[in-house]
């Protein structure tokens, strides 16, 4: 099964959904529309769904085909998912900025998952991804913490 993430930006997202009604996928395809409407007979929609249905859907998941939002990306990475992040971009509508490129340019840089954009294309994606090897993802939150309280108590001191 894939699962599709679009997110809950009330800006639509229909170029992702295009791409997956233009490929040969032919697994079953679950997707997390939120605000973007989309007719289609090969893709199960739903605009939103629990936290908890969300998660079962990744844990179940082969493969999943998401926004470049850092909590849709992360989720599936922790749980050593194969993940095809899309980024949503500001020239078609999709999103106020470019931030979420920035995002899937360092995540794929490091290793983490593969990029579908316009330079590519989703077939390929699929067959690249079986073979693809993700590099597991470490959280650095308690290297954060810690330097943040000795930041704190380094200022206190002072």
């Amino acid at each position: 099964m894939i699962l599709v993430t679009l997110g809950t930006q009330k800006e639509p997202f229909t170029r992702l959904l295009s791409y997956i009604e233009n490929s040969h996928i032919d697994d079953e395809i679950v997707v997390q529309a939120g605000y973007t409407k989309f007719e289609s007979s090969k893709m199960k929609m739903f605009d939103f769904i629990t936290y908890d249905e969300m998660n079962d859907y990744v844990s179940r998941a082969d493969i999943i085909i998401t926004h470049s939002g850092t909590g849709s990306v992360l989720t599936p990475l922790k749980l050593g998912k194969k993940v095809i992040v899309c980024a949503r971009l500001q020239k078609y509508g999709e999103h106020i900025d470019d931030h979420q490129k920035e995002l899937v340019e360092i995540f794929k840089d490091e290793g983490y998952v593969l990029e579908l954009c316009e330079e590519n294309n989703l077939d390929d994606l699929i067959n690249k991804i079986q073979n693809f090897k993700p590099k597991k993802y470490h959280s650095n939150t308690k290297i954060f913490t810690n330097k943040l309280k000795t930041a704190i108590d380094n200022y206190i001191k002072d």
